[in-house]
């Protein structure tokens, strides 16, 4: 079962511009009370409220780095109809007939909801209903099969790979982590024992679950295409948990929020080698990354050439990055500038020096066609103080404490790939950086991850 290009869409179409007017209905109706003290005291109050919301999520976005692109008006103006909704409901309840009380409450729910999907419009984390349902509802993902049941699927004709869930350990790492998953492509069932293939790590952005590659960045779908074409042959993939939770921003480092690098390097990997006969060798394994997930694959890889040999960084940042450097050092790393320097891809590939059989991807928008490039401008001209410093921590934050290593248009770690890359070159890493139109969403991540897989999985020997 496919997911994420049928149903009904929440990006575009009729359901989110008409969720949107009857949450402004709702609301219209419910403050509709012809009194001069409701009218003169109270809806003044509501919209304090209003504003006081707007203000502490603006300052919470930018606090904690939240995302690379300004986010859209439309969003922050939710946010605080929001509050307002809120404010008219409560000031409001015991001076409301029974009816006004309910339409009050509808417009709370409505203008949540509206506010929720600008923002979901804004990443493009959900696709369609039927997406989001699934994943809300854990439904079962595209492929998936109990893994009791891989055996007795050896040795049939398969049209498609199969995903299982996987229970990796902890006791290296001791980082608690979500349910993961591997997908097993056709070849994999053919003869007798599995054949040792390579494999690729998915790592997903800052908000994550291990599913999100599956469902919203569509990679089986992408998968079971080029196994198609090369006869079933295709790498085994692997989505590990890098968070934990969904909003533990880890950056794939061992620190305060977990030890996620050392989950990745010496639980998951050996997990799949042993559990599924895949190729242990370093030339056989690549990351794929996108968003945070991009600073991930490139960290592993310079700093594991041992363990990886390619890597696709598709609009990942200069450095780990959860704010402004000061921030990143405290949040991840309890305040050691060592421990952040260790993850530092620019300091590691230097210290380390000329690497052998290293491969890079760099994948990263142009800024073309993208519907984000006009608030990108906008932001500019009203922000002209505004001034990016080089490498993360240079003395100023970026659009929204992201990629201060060079923001240059909407979607777009340009700047910072282009640094990276030529950081790599310098000490043999074979790398390019590829730009597309797109902004920084899902369906960004989704058309780099098709366009680059053909490229890696010859690299690492499909």
């Amino acid at each position: 079962m496919g997911y994420g290009h049928g149903g009904v869409s929440l990006l575009d179409g009729w359901l989110p511009i008409t969720l949107q007017l009857v949450a402004a209905f709702a609301l219209g109706a419910a403050m509709s009370v012809w009194r001069k003290r409701w009218w003169a005291i109270w809806i003044p109050a509501a919209v304090v409220v209003g504003i006081v919301l707007l203000l502490v999520a603006m300052w919470y976005e930018h606090s904690e780095g939240l995302a690379s692109d300004p986010p859209p008006a439309l969003l922050w103006w939710w946010i605080a109809i929001f509050g307002f909704a809120v404010a008219v409901f409560l000031f409001g309840v015991r001076r409301f007939s029974w009816w006004r009380r309910v339409v009050a409450l509808l417009a709370i729910l409505l203008s949540f909801a509206s506010a929720a999907l600008v923002l979901n419009q804004w990443v493009g984390y959900y696709t369609t209903v039927q997406e989001a349902w699934g994943q809300l509802t854990q439904g079962p993902l595209p492929d998936q099969i109990d893994a009791s049941k891989l055996d007795s699927y050896r040795g049939r004709p398969m049209t498609t790979g199969k995903v299982v869930s996987i229970t990796t350990p902890k006791d290296q790492s001791h980082f608690t982590h979500r349910t993961e998953y591997v997908y097993l492509p056709p070849q994999w069932f053919t003869g007798p024992t599995p054949p040792q293939l390579p494999v690729i790590m998915m790592i997903a952005g800052e908000f994550n679950t291990p599913q999100d590659w599956l469902r919203t960045g569509n990679a089986i779908a992408t998968i079971d295409d080029y196994a198609k074409q090369h006869g079933g042959k295709a790498p085994i993939l692997v989505f590990p948990d890098v968070g934990g939770s969904f909003n533990n921003d880890t950056e794939c480092v061992n620190g305060s929020r977990g030890n996620v690098a050392a989950h990745l390097t010496d639980e998951v990997r050996p997990y799949v080698v042993k559990n599924f006969d895949a190729s242990p060798a370093a030339k056989n394994w690549g990351v794929v990354g996108w968003s945070m997930g991009g600073t991930c694959a490139l960290d592993l890889t310079v700093m594991h050439p041992d363990l990886f040999t390619a890597f696709a960084d598709i609009a990942g940042d200069m450095a780990p990055n959860a704010g402004t450097k000061d921030q990143t050092v405290d949040r991840l790393f309890g305040g050691s500038i060592n421990d952040y320097n260790a993850f530092d891809p620019t300091l590691v590939m230097a210290k380390h020096g000329p690497y052998t059989g290293v491969w890079g991807w760099f994948d990263d928008s142009s800024g073309k066609n993208d519907p984000q490039t006009k608030r990108f401008q906008q932001y500019m001209k009203n922000h002209p103080h505004f001034q990016h410093h080089g490498h993360p921590g240079g003395g100023g934050t970026g659009l929204g404490g992201r990629d201060n290593a060079g923001f240059q248009k909407p979607g777009s770690e340009l700047s910072a790939a282009e640094t990276l890359c030529n950081e790599a070159k310098a000490v043999n890493i074979d790398c390019a950086v590829h730009t597309h139109d797109g902004g920084h969403t899902w369906q960004f991540a989704e058309s780099a991850f098709a366009t680059m897989l053909g490229p890696m999985s010859a690299q690492i020997g499909v």
